[in-house]
C-alpha cells in the first residue's frame, strides 16, 4: 500500500510543479508588449543561470537570474535583435551562460563525450559477443560422480 501511494505521488510530482518561468518573475518585470515579452522569455530560456544547477534565468528565482532577466527585458525593449542581446550576455559571462554553447576548441570534449560514450559502448557489446558463448564444463569422471551421489544422499548412477 505504501509503494503504490510513494509511487502515486512520484509520479504526480511533475503535474504539481508551476509551469517554466511562472512561478519566477515579477509581473512588474514584464515588458508591456506581449510579442516582446515574448521574445525575452525565447532569449531567456537558452540562458543558463550562473548560480543554479542548468536552469534557464527564465526558471530561476536566484537574484542573478532576475538581474540578467531585467538586463534581456531592457535591451528588447531598446528593440536590439535578439542574436545581439545574447551576444551581449554571452560576451560578459563566456560560454558558460549559454545553454548551448558553440563548438569550439574549448568546448569540443563537452560536445563530443555522447558520441565517445556511445562508440566505447558498442566496441564494449562487440567485444563480448566476439567471445561467444562459454565453454561448457567437462563431463565428470566416474570418481567424482560417486562423490556428488554421496554427498546428495543417493546411489550413484
Amino acid at each position: 500500500m505504501i509503494r503504490a501511494l510513494v509511487l502515486l505521488l512520484a509520479l504526480a510530482a511533475p503535474a504539481l510543479a508551476p509551469p517554466a518561468g511562472a512561478a519566477v518573475g515579477d509581473p512588474r518585470e514584464q515588458l508591456r508588449d506581449p510579442a516582446q515579452e515574448e521574445r525575452a522569455r525565447e532569449i531567456g530560456r537558452e540562458l543558463r543561470c550562473l548560480v543554479c544547477q542548468n536552469q534557464s534565468i527564465e526558471d530561476s528565482d536566484a537574484d542573478l537570474a532576475r538581474d540578467l532577466r531585467r538586463i534581456v527585458r531592457e535591451k528588447v525593449a531598446a528593440g536590439e535583435p535578439s542574436d545581439a542581446v545574447r551576444e551581449f550576455v554571452h560576451a560578459r559571462y563566456g560560454d558558460f551562460v549559454l545553454l548551448r554553447p558553440p563548438v569550439n576548441a574549448a568546448t569540443i570534449a563537452l560536445w563530443a563525450t555522447p558520441f565517445l560514450a556511445l562508440g566505447g559502448g558498442i566496441v564494449a557489446i562487440l567485444l563480448s559477443r566476439r567471445r561467444g558463448a562459454p565453454q561448457p564444463a567437462a563431463p565428470l569422471s566416474p570418481e567424482e560422480r560417486a562423490r556428488l551421489a554421496t554427498l546428495e544422499d543417493r546411489p550413484a548412477a
